[in-house]
């Protein structure tokens, strides 16, 4: 009886650890489950948006706006990436937002600079995961797998293509021509290869709702790369250019809250310092000028600013554009910007 029972008590003992092992085995495989990442985390750091999260802050809405955005979306229905390009604070990336959030699909964005490779655009290898699973059948003898994953990040290309959204590429000519050789084979032949990837799913078929807009400073302009013949072919242009100014005096009030007749003296000499001067004058430099004007004096006495204190901001706004150059240079300024007012 008794041997009989210490054989009883060491076989259970060995299911017991036989049970056990295979429990750590699951646990293992449900840990390596929740590491490898799923749809959404392939995206990389979530870059899809929602539409009605895109539109521009303060975005304003008038017929020249409406008129040029209905081009972009029209185009877009037409199944054409839209290249928007036009000089440097002229309103062109919240156009492409603007744009891109009337769709109402999921938006990519993407900002274009020197260290944009063809990585960035369609994804990488982000390392690999690995774990050991260990098996202890009976007493003494233990059975160990290693087991490795490779871990694939798509980037923001990769995820546009297929999830079907809209990519707006700001910037797009700032980036090195190389990488975007992938972007022929997306307009052109409707599938996106991604270099690096193995198997089957090396390529990704092109949504049929994908959409691209991208925006590009003037050629002239530093750090700006001539595109490929054949990428630029496939896109069409739209040229965008400083608002009428009644727009700009309504984009100038959505950011800063002044009399109108403040409003419309800023604006009135910015334009008039866009026309007289060689360097680009933006509708930028006039939000930023009404921000200053208003912490300075605040609004002044019949609604009106000095001519000197305006003088003095605009200094200030336009100083950066000539940095680098002789005092004659800036001395120049401040008498073109004297002239205008």
């Amino acid at each position: 009886m008794a041997d009989d029972s210490s054989r009883k008590r060491k076989v259970r003992g060995r299911k017991i650890r036989s049970d056990r092992s295979k429990k750590e085995g699951r646990k293992a495989k449900k840990k390596l489950a929740r590491k490898t990442p799923s749809a959404s985390e392939r995206n990389g750091d979530s870059p899809l948006s929602d539409p009605s999260d895109v539109v521009p802050e303060n975005f304003v809405e008038t017929d020249a706006v409406t008129t040029l955005r209905r081009r972009i979306t029209g185009w877009l229905e037409a199944d054409q990436p839209v290249h928007l390009i036009g000089p440097t604070g002229c309103g062109k990336t919240a156009l492409a937002l603007s744009a891109a959030a009337q769709r109402d699909r999921p938006v990519v964005w993407l900002n274009g600079d020197e260290a944009v490779d063809t990585a960035a655009l369609v994804g990488d290898h982000a390392g690999g995961e690995r774990y050991k699973e260990s098996d202890q059948f009976v007493g003494g003898v233990s059975k160990q797998t290693e087991i490795v994953r490779e871990r694939w990040v798509d980037n923001p290309l990769s995820v546009a293509v297929r999830e079907g959204a809209t990519l707006v590429y700001n910037e797009f000519s700032r980036s090195d021509p190389a990488a975007h050789n992938v972007l022929l084979s997306v307009f052109e032949e409707g599938v996106l290869e991604r270099p690096g990837k193995r198997g089957a799913d090396r390529t990704i078929d092109v949504h049929p709702e994908f959409r691209a807009i991208l925006t590009s400073n003037d050629v002239e302009y530093a750090g700006v790369h001539r595109q490929q013949d054949a990428l630029l072919d496939r896109f069409v242009g739209v040229h965008v250019d400083y608002y009428d100014a009644e727009t700009e005096r309504e984009i100038v009030k959505s950011h800063v809250d002044l009399a109108d007749a403040d409003v419309e003296r800023i604006v009135e000499v910015m334009r008039s310092l866009r026309d007289e001067l060689d360097l680009v004058v933006g509708t930028r430099a006039a939000i930023t000028a009404a921000k200053g004007l208003a912490v300075f004096a605040g609004n002044g006495e019949n609604g009106e600013f000095s001519d000197e204190l305006l003088a003095d901001v605009f200094m200030d706004v336009l100083v950066p554009k000539i940095a680098g150059e002789g005092p004659e240079d800036v001395s120049q300024l401040r008498t073109r910007i004297a002239e205008s007012l």
